[in-house]
């Protein structure tokens, strides 16, 4: 499985992506992030699905973008899906002869030279796509079950790029500590809006292992201190139950 994420924000764009590979009983660490930059054309491209359809269709996008130039990031987002349906016509049918679907959502995300903001795309392995924008600040791809609920609670257009990159790092982490098919390192891309510029950094786990600690005591004492007199009532219930039951075994 995969835990990919991206974030946009007024101020620029977070994208996180771990570089755990599962297959059957074996585990490697392979990159899942792919850059691709040059003057006023800045983007990232994350996937989730099978290794083997992602490293074609990025070969064959990487060899396109050689060629053709973009002046808009949704142009380059339809190339890409042209080569993964390309993809798609080469290898579907031998894929599910062997047994495996063909399968690749992919996240895009950056600003090409006449972008009047950056972007953020999420495309289907079909070819089709949709853009976030706002009310929808962050996609997640791969396993994405366990880490929404911080991001939910916490992320909207307005907030920096440094409260993004933690709340995201917090997302990855609930979903690490909760599914053994995403782990550590963690590659980490930021591009700041209008500056044609992406930033990259891989954290390995003894990194933010002290971070990830703080969260889980915080998360802890946090709850010690939520308020507890509104369980009140349903404990009462559950007391009379113990109580009627205690009579009854006595009266026997």
């Amino acid at each position: 499985m995969t835990y990919c994420l991206g974030i946009k924000v007024k101020e620029g764009l977070i994208a996180i992506a771990d570089t755990r590979i599962t297959s059957g009983t074996e585990t490697t660490t392979k990159r899942k992030l792919f850059l691709e930059q040059k003057d006023h054309h800045s983007l990232f491209i994350m996937t989730s699905g099978l290794r083997s359809v992602r490293d074609k269709a990025i070969l064959y996008f990487r060899e396109l973008v050689q060629e053709a130039e973009y002046n808009k990031l949704y142009k380059a987002v339809n190339a890409f899906g042209d080569q993964v349906k390309r993809v798609g016509e080469e290898d579907r049918e031998s894929l599910e002869k062997a047994g495996l679907k063909f399968n690749l959502n992919t996240i895009i995300g950056g600003q090409l030279k006449d972008d009047e903001d950056h972007k953020l795309f999420l495309l289907y392995p079909e070819g089709n796509w949709v853009e976030l924008g706002e009310g929808a600040p962050y996609v997640i791809i791969g396993n994405s079950g366990h880490g929404k609920a911080i991001l939910n609670r916490t992320l909207n257009e307005d907030s920096s790029m440094e409260l993004a990159l933690k709340a995201g790092f917090l997302s990855f982490d609930s979903t690490r500590a909760s599914a053994n098919d995403v782990e550590f390192p963690i590659d980490v891309a930021l591009y700041k809006k209008d500056s044609f510029n992406i930033v990259e950094h891989r954290y390995e786990k003894k990194d933010l292992e002290d971070i990830s600690i703080q969260w889980a005591q915080e998360l802890k004492t946090a709850l010690q201190h939520i308020p507890e007199n509104w369980m009140n009532a349903a404990f009462d219930k559950l007391k009379k139950v113990e109580q009627s039951n205690k009579t009854e075994q006595t009266g026997k």
